[in-house]
């Protein structure tokens, strides 16, 4: 996200080239830490750091960075897949629910970039500018059936960073990214530190299982170029990140694909970040493994983006002894149905009792790219809004690897894709995931001048009519819209799977209480297909 202040850019860039192009191993950008260290106070015991104080003008609207132009139109164009929707036979199962990190009233935000993950044990939630940890209660079946806030909890972001010194202790800027990596049994925290220069990534890795524990910190910093919307994911031989890149904070300079140093993380030493910079792309996802099964040895990171009417795919490797990587891509994915951005890529959401439209960020696509290794192939599930005749649906896909082929070696294939739209609500904000028996269910937003916003998700099972989804589930009713000169919804919500029993999905997503400005809160809702056992 960026702030208001920041100007909006326009500038046209090629993307998605065919043939793939190949940024070589010559022009690495290795960075190590700015400053690391292994001598953090267990979280638990950190008093929450007080923010600065906020100038009395009433919020602070985050804009997000637009690496090109967006328009703001009615979602006309027609998708050739909507409609493609089914009563399916697999039924949900709802596990546990609770209010998540709300606003908080001293540092008026918006929107909340709402993200969490879950261990075995515990659940960590972080929005701006709070984050929250949660332990799970479970049945004897290990069905998670509560979840329990820790005392002291929420605190600010950069509490996190008590102790560690620089921006990242003095700065609590947002953005956050919760990962757990259920192969080390840790979890992975990180924001940005850019309220001045140098910009900065903070990042924090958890010296065990237990997230209110230890820390290992570092801080990276890119001079005077804005690390905006960072998005990572968890690979086999490195954390993948990705940043959209405005110099001196407003002119786009293009997206940063970089990975950090897992093995070093992993034992608090000095851990370097390594990136590529392609003008070819913007607002890239990176892959995130769900499951037990790590990918094929030396497989570099599948990453997607998105452009007018396409979808894009990239690969990064990293050669860590040599210290140097080498980026493919973007080439448009072959067989994608096409497809028009959701408001031409900005804002036209409508909501009940209020001109105020909310924005799609229907120019990228919607975080997590989930992967998922199933021994005879591989497969990634995601979405995006698009424009289906005068409303929103949520476009999906199945990606696998190509025959003999993996998905770190070549472009993927489609496997299926669907548009859900079933009625005249918008739907948009989503987040995709597969479970182990290869049911894939999205969380998303819904609104229409009828329909205040609210929570929904829809799933599919495995044996479903291909490209179908149905079975649409209200989660969570809003009690009201969001009021005029605030269109900031989003920018992204978070559905993750159980590691416990690769079945159970928890959505974490915004909504309002009331009508109001600024006064958002959060949703923590979980919830097992019937066909994963």
């Amino acid at each position: 996200m960026r702030k208001a202040f920041a100007s909006l850019i326009t500038l046209v860039f090629c993307l998605l080239l065919l043939p793939a192009v190949v940024f070589g191993q010559g022009n690495s950008d290795v960075m190590k830490p700015d400053h690391f260290d292994k001598t953090s106070k267990p979280l638990r015991e950190m008093f929450d750091r007080p923010d600065k104080p906020e100038p009395a003008r009433g919020g602070k609207d985050f804009e997000p960075g637009r690496p090109s132009s967006v328009g703001n139109s009615n979602p006309s164009g027609v998708d050739p897949l909507a409609g493609q929707n089914a009563v399916i036979d697999a039924y949900a199962q709802p596990k546990a629910s609770t209010t998540g990190v709300p606003v908080d009233p001293s540092r008026r935000v918006a929107p909340p970039d709402t993200t969490g993950d879950l261990g075995p044990n515990h659940y960590v939630q972080w929005v701006n500018l709070r984050y929250a940890v949660y332990t799970l209660s479970r049945d004897a079946s290990n069905n998670i059936t509560g979840f329990n806030l820790v005392p002291g909890f929420p605190k600010n972001g950069n509490t996190l960073f008590q102790g560690f010194g620089g921006r990242c202790e003095s700065d609590n800027d947002g953005d956050p990214i919760v990962q757990y990596d259920q192969f080390a049994d840790r979890w992975i925290l990180t924001q940005f530190a850019v309220t001045a220069t140098p910009y900065t990534q903070c990042v924090a890795v958890s010296t065990s299982p237990d997230p209110t524990g230890t820390y290992y910190r570092y801080s990276y910093s890119f001079s005077n170029s804005f690390n905006d919307f960072p998005k990572m994911g968890v690979w086999r031989d490195g954390y993948y990140i990705t940043y959209n890149m405005f110099k001196n904070g407003r002119t786009f300079s293009g997206a940063n694909v970089c990975a950090l140093e897992r093995d070093k993380m992993l034992v608090g030493a000095a851990a370097r970040q390594i990136c590529k910079l392609t003008t070819a792309a913007a607002s890239i996802e990176p892959a995130d493994i769900e499951g037990s099964t790590l990918p094929p040895a030396g497989s570099a990171c599948p990453l997607l983006t998105i452009g007018t009417s396409s979808v894009g795919a990239l690969r990064y490797s990293v050669n860590w002894t040599a210290g140097t990587s080498t980026l493919t891509g973007p080439s448009t994915v072959a067989g994608v149905a096409t497809f028009s951005r959701a408001c031409g890529g900005g804002t036209c959401i409508p909501q009940p009792g209020t001109t105020q439209q909310l924005d799609s960020l229907g120019d990228r696509l919607n975080y997590r790219l989930s992967y998922r290794n199933f021994g005879t192939y591989e497969t990634m599930v995601v979405n995006h809004p698009v424009a289906t005749g005068g409303t929103s649906g949520i476009r999906w896909y199945e990606f696998r690897n190509a025959a003999g082929q993996t998905l770190g070696s070549a472009n993927p294939v489609v496997f299926q894709q669907g548009t859900f739209s079933p009625d005249a609500t918008y739907r948009w904000m989503g987040s995709a995931a597969m479970d182990k028996a290869g049911g894939i269910a999205i969380g998303y937003n819904v609104s229409s001048s009828s329909v205040v916003p609210s929570i929904r998700y829809a799933y599919r099972a495995a044996g479903d009519p291909a490209g179908a989804l149905g079975n649409e589930t209200n989660i969570l009713t809003g009690g009201g819209s969001q009021q005029t000169t605030l269109a900031r919804w989003g920018d992204y919500s978070t559905i993750s799977v159980d590691p416990v029993d690769g079945c159970t999905m928890v959505f974490t997503t915004e909504y309002l209480p009331a009508n109001g400005t600024f006064n958002w809160t959060t949703y923590i809702y979980s919830f097992k297909l019937s066909s994963c056992q």
